[in-house]
């Protein structure tokens, strides 16, 4: 069977349809459903491919019949611990919207579900444009961003409660988690809203509202995330400076106290390494001369510990 001959039922492909707009929603696209578009929409080749790649970059390209999209949006992985981008390809022209995702993204796919089976939720998110409708699924999926923000914030406070704790080990690899956690965050929000950015002062005819207030309000939540993550790193990096304090510290108060008993038994080896020659005038057989070298020994040791004390050293 050739790809013509697939119908969509056959395809993991979606469809939803309101007066002139038609929204196709394709989770975990293959080779199959891209040839199928590539087929049925005039999408360029290239575009197509990059819907099926990782790597690509957030981006709008300009058609004359369409524009194409590349969005990132993050989804923290629990089990690795970090947040990672998942890609958005959005094809998008005067009477239609396709979607394509790897179905990870849940506002995506309760959106679309909802425009599936309710006819208010058509009416909202499909009612004017498909403009509008681009703007309605980039607003669900930048509100995303802050429950995930919100997380990073409470880990934050925990690593910074649990700082001055008995675990330093713990606490460094929680921040160097953290720090990752970070970086993976604010390398997927960064070229996000240059692109959205784009969208703002567009003056395509297929934005038939104003651009510049919709696409403006979501650029102005991904500055605010951005704003956040910028002080959450300051943060971190603080932390990680004073949890590095502390454990200097820790390590200086060990290394002192060792000093200290190996200066403190550096003369009583001396004392017992004379006395320990058995020679005239200190017969080992007389019992008073052992009970005399434990006085002189703890002699020198008050007299040391002493020392140390009047010099602030301990």
């Amino acid at each position: 069977m050739t790809t013509s001959d697939i119908t969509e039922q056959e395809l993991n492909l979606n469809t939803i349809t309101r007066g002139k707009i038609t929204w196709v929603n394709i989770e975990r696209p293959t080779r199959r459903e891209v040839d199928y578009l590539g087929q049925h929409y005039p999408f360029h080749a290239l575009d197509l491919d990059d819907c099926l790649s990782r790597v690509q970059r957030p981006k709008i390209d300009e058609y004359d019949e369409y524009l194409f999209m590349v969005f990132h949006f993050p989804v923290f992985h629990k089990q690795a611990r970090v947040t990672m981008p998942s890609q958005v390809s959005i094809f998008i022209a005067e009477d239609y919207l396709v979607s394509l995702h790897a179905g990870e993204l849940r506002p995506l796919v309760t959106l679309f579900k909802d425009c599936q089976s309710n006819e208010k939720a058509r009416q909202e998110n499909m009612g004017r444009s498909t403009g509008y409708l681009l703007y309605r699924i980039l607003d669900r999926l930048v509100n995303y961003c802050f429950p995930i923000l919100y997380k990073i914030g409470g880990n934050i406070e925990r690593v910074e409660e649990a700082i001055f704790g008995e675990n330093p080990r713990d606490t460094v690899r929680e921040i160097s988690v953290l720090r990752r956690d970070l970086i993976s965050f604010r390398r997927i929000v960064k070229p996000q809203l240059e692109a959205v950015e784009l969208l703002e002062h567009s003056e395509l005819p297929i934005f038939k509202e104003d651009p510049e207030v919709y696409f403006g309000d979501i650029a102005d939540h991904l500055r605010k995330i951005q704003d956040s993550l910028d002080d959450y790193k300051e943060v971190v990096e603080g932390l990680y400076d004073t949890n590095n304090s502390l454990i200097s510290f820790r390590i200086n108060q060990v290394i002192r106290i060792l000093t200290i008993i190996s200066v403190i038994l550096l003369p009583l080896s001396l004392v017992a390494g004379i006395l320990g020659m058995n020679v005239w005038p200190l017969p080992s057989s007389n019992p008073w001369v052992f009970v005399a070298v434990i006085v002189v020994m703890v002699a020198i040791i008050m007299a040391m510990l002493s020392f140390f004390r009047w010099r602030r050293w301990i």
